[in-house]
């Protein structure tokens, strides 16, 4: 969770580069998505490591490898990748709104979606930009 949070405030004092938006903005909606997300993180941290879940290139994330995921914990780790998505999409969202600009929505997905997948650790599967699946060296 240590490390979300520090990759999380990271991305927070990085420019968004298309629209020059402020990334480190913070509403209490902003507050609310990175709070889910930090708490998810653990749980997550070893389907990622094992590649069932992976980062997309659109800055969300997949159940890639349904079978590498015990039957009995499927239904839980699809609830877990459907609310980390809804928390990603909702902070997007929000940032774009907070800078007053919902038009901006796109680049900042974009701008998160890159960055997620940069700072991914070795052996985590990515999707690279035409939506191919790599682990991540």
């Amino acid at each position: 969770m240590t490390r979300l949070l520090a990759i999380l405030a990271a991305w927070m004092y990085v420019g968004l580069a298309a629209a020059q938006g402020d990334l480190d903005i913070d509403t209490p909606a902003i507050a609310q998505f990175k709070t889910g997300m930090a708490q998810r993180y653990a749980q997550l941290l070893p389907w990622y490591q094992s590649g069932a879940v992976g980062l997309t290139r659109d800055g969300g994330v997949l159940l890639r490898e349904p079978g590498a995921v015990p039957l009995a914990q499927r239904q839980a780790v699809t609830a877990l990748v459907a609310g980390e998505n809804a928390d990603r999409a909702g902070l997007y969202r929000e940032i774009a709104r907070a800078n007053g600009n919902p038009g901006w929505e796109p680049d900042i997905r974009a701008t998160f979606a890159q960055r997620w997948i940069d700072r991914a650790p070795a052996g985590w599967w990515v999707q690279n930009a035409t939506g191919i699946w790599q682990q991540k060296r």
